[in-house]
């Protein structure tokens, strides 16, 4: 038995191939693929060949923003049932180094991470129709609950984490810079943890409409308007928090003037290397904190979805079917046009 995959073989070269579809073992469970959102990993990848030191060496089957159907359950398998929808962790740390016995998981020296090119041989992705993946990396969720939204668990983690780095934020006027889906998101996160203000940035008018559908008080188009952040330098400073996740040089250095003396800026947004305004940084005293990853924060994003909390549906800006994939990446590259592209599998939702 086959299955199609989605593979980048070189730098924008996505091909759909097929390939031997293996049975779950102890347990492993078989998954038929709903939904798959394209991140901007996956475009890194795509468009440049990686990221910083992270650059893909062999063919890569990417994706690891996903949801499906359970099909066929291994031996040993006790927490789901076939027919069972589920989000799917991508993250799967060995859980014996000595970052997983300090319980830092998401720094695992021998992670597992679907379509990841840390390491070589890379980690395969879960872009494709059918997989075999760990029961413990599965989290059912309710029949209403659309599969494309169970696949926007994992973006979702990632800034409950980065959320988890800063203060309460209850009362807090936060700044965040980048509207992408991380950006958006982040925003939903806040106006639910009480935020008092939530300023979002970016440089196209389209994310900033989903940013304030997601609760941001006020949005500015950087590139069109970038006096308006001027408002933001009186004092010394104006925000509690920032949350920087466009990785951009501008952005950063926004964060930095507009931080009140003391605040905190939470770097979510990953490029290669940037400079900094030490002087800046060093006399207003700002808590500047990286936010790699999740852990727990998988089985929390899951559970805000499934009870509607967050409604994640903003984010998702179009669906293609996998034979589409090339056209999908090119698109999803587009921030002017949409914010979250989704692949679509065999499976009907």
């Amino acid at each position: 038995m086959q299955t199609r995959i989605c593979r980048l073989t070189s730098r924008r070269d996505l091909r759909v191939e097929s390939i031997d579809l293996e049975l779950p073992s102890d347990n492993e469970v078989l998954i038929r693929m709903g939904a798959g959102g394209i991140c901007g990993s996956d475009l890194h990848y795509y468009n440049d060949g990686g990221f910083g030191p992270i650059q893909v060496k062999e063919p890569i089957i990417l994706g690891h923003e996903v949801s499906g159907i359970v099909q066929l359950l291994g031996p040993g398998v006790k927490n789901l049932k076939i027919g069972d929808k589920v989000a799917i962790n991508p993250s799967h740390p060995c859980g014996e180094c000595k970052y997983c016995q300090k319980e830092i998981f998401q720094h695992c020296l021998r992670m597992r991470f679907f379509g990841s090119a840390l390491r070589f041989p890379h980690e395969q992705g879960a872009f494709r129709d059918n997989m075999v993946v760990r029961a413990e990396q599965c989290f059912p969720i309710h029949k209403n609950t659309s599969l494309a939204q169970a696949a926007c668990a994992e973006p979702l983690a990632v800034c409950l984490h980065a959320q988890g780095r800063a203060p309460d934020l209850k009362g807090k006027r936060v700044l965040i810079t980048g509207s992408g889906p991380i950006g958006v998101l982040c925003v939903a996160l806040a106006a639910e943890a009480g935020a008092s203000e939530i300023i979002a940035t970016d440089l196209e008018d389209l994310p900033l409409k989903v940013a304030k559908n997601m609760g941001a008080s006020q949005t500015i188009n950087i590139s069109d308007c970038p006096e308006m952040m001027d408002i933001f330098l009186v004092d010394n400073g104006y925000f509690d928090v920032a949350f920087e996740c466009s990785a951009a040089q501008v952005a950063l250095q926004s964060c930095i003037e507009t931080v009140r003396p003391q605040g905190t800026i939470i770097q979510i947004g990953v490029t290669g290397n940037l400079s900094i305004p030490i002087n800046k940084l060093v006399g207003k005293e700002i808590f500047l904190l990286g936010a790699h990853r999740f852990h727990t924060e998988f089985k929390t994003a899951v559970e805000l979805i499934d009870l509607g909390k967050i409604d994640v549906t903003p984010i998702i800006s179009c669906t293609y079917s996998m034979d589409q994939a090339p056209e999908a990446f090119e698109l999803a590259g587009d921030r002017s046009q949409v914010v979250k592209v989704q692949l679509s599998f065999e499976s009907k939702y």
